[in-house]
């Protein structure tokens, strides 16, 4: 089972005790998932249509507890609602009309409202934002797996929809932005620790912290790698500097001999020679008497320059 479906299947088993709330995920599935068919009569038939199952059962639930509809209140029982990948409910007229009428989804001439998302009205207070994000991502949303990379997103027909879906979502300060693919607007989220607070906004608390475990996990290699990363150069460097050393002093051997040299800087050329491997600091404490980092690197340097004269010298 992917890691959406996980997240789905727990946020299925999920229904809010308020009536409120009830309705925001009613209207939330309803609005993500419904189709609007107007009879000759004028009223409306809610058309539910849905790949996931899960979504059909809490649709199912959420009508039994909120309005106290009943499978033989629907025109498709749910035994035979699956035709293909495909499973749709139709809801009879009375109760259709209870419904939208619930979501204040009609305006006063009883047409829907299409582009709007949600009447503001529905989802006043922060429990009934949550819960309408909650049937919002159970109807037309998905998440990557996390071990793979970061990506949760909620797929709207239209852009106005689109907008008011985002706008919920940031009123959690959330970073959800909104792109569009092909004829649809997908409301999204790249960064992990704001998928990791949507799921906390759904209370998807399960799936939240299977996140949370893999993103630990990713961070700690994440900065084992970059020490790594850090250790390499830093050694790298180090043996770049040791090798340019040992050259210059083998340039003055060959050229002037390391006895034309000051003590000082005769006995660091010895020791360097004999250590091609040995940090500065180790190479000081070699010394009699010892010498700090600093004066090694000053009398390496002393050296680095003398070959250089004797470079130039030569070339003249």
């Amino acid at each position: 089972m992917s890691f959406s479906s996980e997240v789905k299947n727990e946020l299925s088993k999920h229904i809010s005790s308020a009536r409120h709330c009830q309705i925001a995920e009613i209207a939330a599935i309803t609005a993500m998932c419904g189709q609007f068919i107007q009879r000759p009569n004028e009223n409306y038939v809610i058309k539910i249509s849905t790949e996931n199952e899960a979504v059909i059962r809490k649709y199912f639930t959420l009508l039994k507890k909120t309005f106290n509809i009943n499978s033989e209140n629907i025109i498709n029982n749910f035994a035979d609602c699956k035709k293909g990948n495909t499973y749709t409910i139709l809801i009879e007229e009375e109760f259709s009309t209870r419904i939208l009428q619930t979501l204040k989804m009609l305006d006063n001439n009883k047409v829907i409202k299409t582009n709007e998302l949600v009447n503001p009205l529905i989802i006043q207070q922060t429990c009934c934002k949550r819960t309408f994000i909650r049937g919002a991502f159970l109807a037309s949303g998905s998440i990557s797996d996390p071990h793979k990379f970061y990506h949760f997103e909620i797929v709207c027909d239209n852009l106005s929809k689109a907008e008011q879906l985002r706008d919920i979502i940031n009123s959690f300060e959330v970073d959800s932005k909104i792109i569009q693919r092909k004829k649809y607007f997908v409301v999204y989220i790249k960064e992990g620790t704001h998928i990791v607070d949507v799921l906390n906004i759904m209370e998807a608390h399960v799936s939240l912290m299977q996140l949370e475990n893999v993103r630990i996990l990713k961070e700690m290699r994440n900065s084992v790698n970059r020490q790594v990363n850090c250790e390499t150069a830093n050694l790298n460097k180090t043996v770049e500097a040791s090798v340019k050393q040992i050259r210059d002093i083998e340039y003055i051997r060959d050229t002037i001999g390391l006895s034309a040299l000051s003590q000082g800087l005769s006995d660091i050329a010895y020791t360097r020679l004999e250590n091609p491997d040995m940090n500065l600091k180790d190479l000081g404490m070699l010394l009699s008497p010892t010498v700090g980092k600093s004066g090694v690197n000053h009398r390496l340097r002393k050296l680095s320059e003398m070959t250089e004269n004797l470079r130039n010298t030569r070339e003249d």
